[in-house]
């Protein structure tokens, strides 16, 4: 049908979206399999490990407010260019740092980098796409971006196995030259308002807001929450945050324009996407950790249990994110979680002897039908209720939600499942996860409209790639794979 065919221009932006996202979610898959290696070349032991992985979210959980920020001021395609060259040298000199300290250092670096880069190839496709079409363009970045995390462990192992680990780190550079190469024939204005600039105080607020929040939930494994390196950091970004909130009411130029949250879909989906991403995490974390430890899985099974749902969502993020710019999102983000709830539930027949067939498949199945149904449509809701001029920090804020969801539910691991991994443990996860999901689908489902937020763009049947009109989904950048939770698990 001539009304789904994509422009070449759209073609181009998806394709640059797609592969912008994919090395930070290609990186945060590969350096899994790559932590163990590391430590037992530069030393360090698992301090080293668990650093590799932390520098990254840190940097990247801290700054991704003010990426989006300066996206929307500067424009999406130069912060994408600057994002791309960053974390392309900053992927080279891991692979020849010398010592751990250097490649804990330069992934802080790498991360500065990715955090420029999701909300920037989420706003290029909402300025780009409108109507039924966004939500489909959407569901397609979902789909591709996840299957980085197929590709990533088996690349990451074959390198580490047959050639090095440093060369691991390498596998960014093709991607990242591709798409600097994209960008340069797309050939189209990166519009930015010329009236807008950037509240720098409200930026350093931020920062410290957000850093030391997971500063605390990173480091209170280590040290114990009564420690004063988890409280310190904890109550200065607490009153960080405050602080920033108010200085949002009266910046010239707000970097979080609070009139974001009057809008219901924004509001509602953010919440949605606490609940939401908090399962994920808690749930991933915790099936690989009981498959290796309570029923004796080797690592590499315990990792490839999970295989359906990457495989899952590439096949029907699209067709989901389709459907929802037809009927709108409401329904997909309700029953979705919902459906990804009772999935979970599936899994209580778990025992310590696991037959991976019948007690565990059933339930991945099920919850990977739901999860697919809810994570595109999400992106759609979220995004699609924020001004095309403001997507680059609406979808930051929805990253920064999902992300520090996803570090408070690992954080609290021990807290549910106990001193030690057991079967009654394990079951009390489940519970806790199907529950989550169910209060992400019930908050959709009270709180999601249909309607198209004032000021969207209306769908052009005409339009080259505006598949059918419908109501416009939008959702959170929360990416259909945010990788940080199993980043931080790995660590």
């Amino acid at each position: 049908m001539a009304a789904e065919r994509m422009s070449r221009e759209q073609r181009l932006v998806l394709s640059i979206a797609v592969l912008a996202s994919f090395v930070t979610f290609l990186d945060g898959s590969v350096v899994n399999v790559a932590v163990a290696p590391i430590s037992a070349e530069l030393g360090g032991g698992i301090a080293t490990q668990q650093w590799v992985v932390d520098a990254y979210l840190v940097s990247l959980g801290t700054l991704i407010l003010l990426a989006g920020s300066l996206s929307d001021v500067f424009g999406r395609q130069r912060i994408l260019v600057i994002g791309l060259v960053g974390f392309g040298v900053a992927s080279v000199a891991i692979a020849l740092a010398p010592t751990a300290l250097a490649l804990i250092l330069f992934r802080g670096v790498q991360g500065i980098a990715g955090a420029l880069l999701v909300p920037s190839s989420l706003a290029l496709i909402i300025s780009t796409f409108s109507g039924a079409a966004q939500a489909r363009a959407i569901g397609m970045w979902t789909g591709l971006t996840s299957a980085s995390f197929l590709a990533g462990p088996v690349l990451g192992g074959l390198f580490i196995d047959y050639l090095s680990w440093r060369l691991v780190f390498a596998i960014n550079i093709l991607p990242i030259a591709v798409t600097l190469a994209l960008i340069a024939v797309l050939h189209e204005p990166d519009e930015h308002p010329a009236d807008r600039g950037i509240d720098w105080l409200g930026a350093g607020l931020g920062i410290v807001g957000l850093g030391g929040p997971v500063w605390a939930l990173i480091e209170q494994e280590r040290y114990g929450w009564g420690s004063p390196a988890v409280l310190v950091p904890l109550a200065a970004g607490g009153v960080a945050l405050v602080a920033f909130v108010l200085r949002q009411r009266t910046a010239a130029h707000p970097m979080v324009p609070l009139a974001l949250f009057a809008a219901r879909n924004f509001s509602v989906g953010n919440v949605a996407t606490a609940f939401v991403y908090a399962a994920l995490s808690l749930g991933g974390f915790v099936l690989v950790v009981y498959l290796q430890v309570v029923a004796g899985y080797p690592a590499t099974l315990a990792g490839l249990a999970s295989l359906p749902v990457s495989l899952g969502n590439v096949l029907l993020s699209s067709v989901f994110g389709r459907l929802a710019g037809r009927l709108g999102p409401r329904l997909f983000m309700g029953l979705g979680p919902i459906v990804g709830a009772i999935g979970y539930l599936l899994m209580l027949s778990t025992g310590e002897r696991v037959d991976y067939w019948t007690q565990v498949l059933p339930g991945i199945l099920v919850f990977t039908v739901g999860l697919s149904a809810t994570v595109a449509p999400l992106t759609a809701a979220i995004l699609g209720a924020v001004p095309p001029e403001r997507s680059g920090i609406g979808s930051a804020i929805n990253n920064a939600v999902a992300r520090i969801a996803g570090l408070v539910a690992t954080a609290f691991v021990g807290v549910i499942v106990g001193s030690r991994y057991t079967v009654e443990g394990f079951h009390r996860a489940l519970v806790v996860v199907a529950g989550l999901l169910a209060l992400g689908g019930v908050v959709s489902l009270i709180g999601i409209t249909n309607r198209r937020a004032p000021g969207a763009a209306e769908p052009d049947a005409a339009e080259p790639g505006a598949a059918e009109p419908g109501a416009a989904g939008a959702a959170p950048a929360a990416s259909g794979s945010d990788p940080s939770a199993d980043e931080r698990a790995a660590g």
